[in-house]
């Protein structure tokens, strides 16, 4: 809105021009989004305590947390909010790539948000039904695929990380292909939400790299020098990047230990399918998986623990799943955990940033 009100004065006067470039409009949604949360934070915990919209406890779960009852929740709606402002503010709106992100963080949030809203407001102790919420977001995910396959010049094909010349064209099977990266992005987001901020932290990183996958994608000379697919008006996407980052940060300063306010699934869904989102329009999909390794790992601690308790008869792999469960039931203080989580993310992201050129 701001690129398209304030960019045309440039013919006016010059300072305007600083608009037409994307690394200026990340840097300021980035601090758009950030001050939204920073700033709203305190009257949204303040509101939802009123509304005795507070976090429900497994009583299966660690007895340590048994005290994190009542802490309010669905702060997943001030995240979401805080980056589609920031986006529709910076981001050039007639890019096809910004809408389509946007639908999927707004409407993945929509399903959090009656997940959320069956469980706390309603307490309905399972909220929506598995079945039921896979229905939406795949419909949701195949949606997101079919727009992104139909973008002009979009390429089917997909790449695979250290390999330049290896990338299969699964044409019409692509949309399948994205729906299952968004999905399964969402999920393992999803997941990772069991600890203060130990979700927040990882999706800032992993939006913080893709912002960085995004601008080279976008950019034809970058693209060309580092052999990896260019993708038109890829660019613009840096922005929404930027925002997503940033309301991160500005969620953690009331996410961290001891959390204030929990993001709920309307922030760990929508904040998941929009990375996968995010790695399928880049053509970086299968990176996810290093990009967003730690919540994989915590998905298949739960996949495996499953699988091996049915096998088994009873038997565990774990503790308890998902994986950050197991290390508080072995001792480790739960801000420990949160941080060395932090690092692994952070790590597994520089691997994944190296790809551009060890290819």
């Amino acid at each position: 809105m701001l690129y398209h009100l304030l960019y045309p004065l440039h013919t006016y006067l010059s300072v305007f021009n600083v608009f037409r470039y994307i690394t200026f409009r990340t840097i300021y949604a980035s601090l758009t989004a950030f001050f939204i949360c920073f700033l709203l934070g305190p009257w949204v915990i303040k509101k939802f305590s009123v509304m005795q919209v507070g976090q429900y406890i497994r009583d299966d779960g660690p007895k340590s947390h048994h005290d994190k009852a009542g802490t309010p929740t669905m702060g997943g709606i001030l995240i979401v909010s805080a980056i589609v402002i920031s986006t529709l503010l910076w981001s050039d709106l007639t890019n096809p790539f910004i809408w389509i992100v946007l639908f999927v963080i707004i409407g993945y949030g929509l399903v959090g948000f009656i997940d959320d809203y069956l469980m706390q407001i309603k307490k309905q102790s399972k909220g929506l039904s598995v079945s039921k919420k896979l229905v939406l977001q795949f419909s949701l995910a195949l949606i997101a695929g079919f727009l992104v396959y139909a973008s002009p010049d979009f390429s089917t094909h997909v790449t695979i990380p250290f390999f330049k010349k290896l990338s299969p064209d699964f044409g019409w099977g692509y949309i399948l292909f994205a729906a299952i990266v968004i999905v399964g992005a969402s999920n393992a987001v999803n997941l990772t939400d069991g600890l203060d901020g130990l979700a927040i932290g990882p999706v800032s990183i992993a939006a913080a790299t893709y912002m960085i996958f995004a601008y080279v994608a976008g950019h034809v000379k970058i693209a060309e020098y580092l052999q990896i697919n260019y993708v038109a008006g890829c660019g613009e996407i840096t922005i929404f990047c930027g925002a997503m980052a940033g309301a991160g940060l500005g969620f953690l300063w009331f996410n961290s230990y001891p959390a204030q306010i929990f993001m709920g699934d309307v922030g760990s869904l929508s904040l998941g399918a929009v990375l996968g989102t995010i790695a399928v329009v880049t053509k970086q999909e299968i990176l996810l998986a290093l990009v967003g390794g730690l919540f994989v790992i915590e998905a298949l601690s739960v996949i495996f623990q499953v699988g091996f308790f049915k096998m088994t008869s009873g038997r565990r792999i774990f503790k308890m799943a998902p994986l950050h469960h197991h290390f508080e039931l072995k001792g480790w203080p739960e801000p420990k955990v949160i941080v060395r989580f932090w690092i692994i993310a952070i790590a597994l992201a520089l691997i994944a940033m190296s790809t551009l050129k060890l290819r």
